[in-house]
């Protein structure tokens, strides 16, 4: 595995976690999981680093069971296999951020979480997509914050 996914992701930074550093727990992808990870940089992380020209900040991407399990993710959460990033911009509004990739990549699943009072704050929140393959992308958009779960992108 070379640590160098692509022109601006590496292996590092798409598997570095604060909660694995302090549980030493290793958070190390199996061959697959690798090449999944590849996939997602190559098809949506990449284009939207390109596309903005500015740095994409991995907050979670790949996460092996027990690292998942520490930090409360879903039994089948797509980080566990390395198709998923929860990602911001920096000085960006995550909602802006969701709807250019609804608007321009394929993806998976793209949610906006936590994204309260964006008018007040830019990068509150984050935002999470995923991509499986060209063929299996469901395209599905969700907003998850404190009202709950809803179909499609809300402020």
């Amino acid at each position: 595995m070379k640590n160098q996914i692509t022109k601006n992701f590496t292996l590092k930074e798409l598997t570095y976690s604060d909660t694995a550093y302090k549980k030493n727990i290793s958070n190390i992808p199996s061959e697959e999981e690798y090449n999944n990870m590849k996939t997602l940089c190559e098809e949506v992380l990449q284009p939207i680093r390109d596309h903005f020209g500015k740095p994409v900040r991995i907050n979670s991407c790949f996460r092996c069971e027990e690292l998942n399990k520490a930090v409360g993710g879903a039994k089948n959460s797509q980080h566990r296999t390395g198709q998923a990033a929860d990602i911001e911009i920096i000085g960006m509004s995550n909602y802006e951020l969701a709807q250019w990739i609804r608007d321009n990549l394929e993806y998976d699943q793209l949610i906006l979480e936590y994204a309260n009072n964006i008018s007040q704050d830019k990068n509150s929140g984050w935002v999470h997509v995923s991509f499986v393959s060209k063929k299996s992308n469901r395209k599905q958009v969700l907003t998850i914050n404190n009202n709950g779960t809803k179909l499609g992108l809300y402020k």
